[in-house]
This record gives C-alpha cells, structure tokens and sequence, in this order.
C-alpha cells in the first residue's frame, strides 16, 4: 500500500532523526521496542536524545505508542524496507539530502561531495513515488496540451513512472526510459501496468511526445543537449518535446535546488536560455510556460521539418 505522506518534515525533524540514524538510535528505535535507557546504552547516546527521538517519530506518524512502549506504523516502511518504493515515501530522501548538506562546509572547500547511501537512489525514487498527484496531473496536463493528438509518449528520466502512470490513465502508450538502476527499481511499481520500459542506452523507440519530467542533475550541459538531440531522432515528424523543470530564473523552488545541488554534486537548475539555445537545434516554435499550480516550467518545442 502507497505511503501516505504528510507535509514536508521541518529543518529541526530533519536534523534530529538525521542525527539518529547516524547514531543507530532511529535503527534501534524501528526495529525493536527496547526500553529508551536500553537504547541509549546500546547506541551509545542519552536518554534524553532517545525520548526525543521517540517523540520525533511519534508526531511525525512513524511510531504509535502501545501501552509503555512503541511500535512502527505502515508510514515507517519506507525507514525500514526498501523493495517498493510507493512504501519508502519522502523522508529518506529528504535525510539523505540533510546529510549532504551537513556536509558542505567540507564539500565547498575540497568540490569533492560525501559518498551517496546505498539507498540513495531507491530514496529518490521513493520521493518521487510520493509526488503530490495534483502536480502530476498539471505536469502531464502541461504535455498534452502540446500535443493533443499524440498516441506515443516517451517518459525519459521519469522512474519510476509516477507519470507514466498518469499518461496510462488517459489512454496514451507509454515507454518509460532511464537509467538502468532507476528501470529495475521501476519494474515492481510498473508491474501491472502498460509501460514499455528502456533503458538510456537502448535505442530510443519512436514517439509523438517526449516528455522529461525532471532534469537528471546528474547530466552535465553536454549530456542534456545530447538527449535532447536524440529525443529529436526518435520523434516522429511532427512530434513534441515538452521538459518539465524549475527554471533557474524562473521557479521559487529554483534556489534549494541549487544549493541542494552543490552539496551533493549534482548540476545546478538550467535557465530558460539554456534549454532555448539546447531546443533550437532540432525544434521549432520554443516556449517556456509555467505549469498551474506548481512551482515547475514546461519548455516546449515542436520538431523542426527537414527540407
């Protein structure tokens, strides 16, 4: 069953159960139902930190207090197990990005960021899984708007398909296209779905809209304008290219992304110039529109005709 998530943990939650996990104490707390003074010996921390762990836990819907102890809720089977990402939720992704940030004094100084959990990349997924559905509509609204009449849609660098999904829903056939970890991560969430999936080093199946819902900040300049390049290969004649970003100059959540980008290595937020002068290339009729109620924007293009 999907996570049910809440809104967005505060900076002092994010700090503390950041702080537990690094101790073992969140560990402990999730995996058993051991007296506080007992966790605090075990994981070498005081009493007090382990009461307002549980406390933490407690408010946040991740413990439930039976009789003198505590027990983890379904909303704590994303701290715990990570086979399906509609059960992981926000949070660990969210704590995986405070410990970057924990780490960017050392980051600024050396350029070199902290080495990435092994659970990074379910955690991402797991983040996106929980996307709010009405930004999900209004993004895939966003696209199909711009090509109305499209049967084929390429969803590149959407694992693990939430909008693929959504596309599904309204009839289109879909292709889902990323990276090979993010496509075996996707397999279980698309298990009983039409998706098609491939992954980024495949040939790229034709289509009539490729839709980019989030930039790969791990792609430096040269790698977007790359795909963007073989995104207009694979279209047909008069396909459409709609990405879905937060544009640097543009989106109020552009800021945290830059920062959150620095800390963990990853490429900055593009501006609305760049994908413009990317777009030119191979597309015509380029425009930047912002998505209704969302912080995102869509730049478009339609395939320019050969002569």
């Amino acid at each position: 069953m999907p996570t049910r998530e809440r809104g967005a943990a505060s900076v002092e939650t994010l700090a503390l159960l950041w702080a537990a996990r690094e101790t073992g104490v969140l560990d402990a707390l999730l995996t058993s139902a051991g007296d506080p003074a007992d966790i605090a010996a075990e994981t070498d921390t005081t009493e007090r930190a382990v009461r307002a762990t549980i406390d933490a836990l407690a408010t946040e819907g991740f413990l439930e207090r039976v009789g003198e102890s505590h027990e983890p809720t379904n909303r704590a089977l994303g701290l715990l197990a990570k086979t399906d990402v509609r059960s992981i939720g926000r949070l660990p992704h969210a704590l995986d990005r405070f410990d970057a940030l924990a780490s960017l004094p050392e980051t600024m100084r050396t350029g070199d960021p902290p080495d990435r959990s092994d659970d990074w990349t379910r955690n991402r997924l797991g983040a996106v899984a929980a996307t709010d559905e009405s930004t999900v509509r209004a993004c895939v609204t966003a696209a199909v708007r711009e090509r109305p009449a499209a049967d084929r849609v390429l969803d590149v660098g959407g694992a693990p398909g939430t909008y693929a999904k959504e596309f599904v829903a309204r009839g289109f056939d879909v292709t889902l296209v990323d990276r090979s970890e993010a496509v075996e991560v996707s397999r279980p969430f698309l298990a009983h779905e039409p998706v098609d999936l491939v992954t980024d080093d495949e040939p790229l199946p034709e289509a009539d809209l490729a839709f980019v819902p989030a930039a790969d900040r791990r792609r430096p300049a040269d790698g977007t304008r790359d795909l963007i390049d073989r995104l207009s290969d694979a279209l047909a004649p008069d396909g459409t290219v709609v990405v879905v970003d937060r544009l640097a100059d543009r989106s109020p959540g552009a800021t945290a992304d830059a920062i959150a980008a620095l800390a963990t290595g990853e490429s900055g937020p593009r501006s609305a110039a760049a994908y413009r002068e990317w777009l030119d290339a191979g597309f015509e009729s380029v425009d930047v529109r912002d998505v209704p109620g969302t912080d995102r924007q869509a730049v478009t293009g339609s395939k320019r005709a050969i002569d």
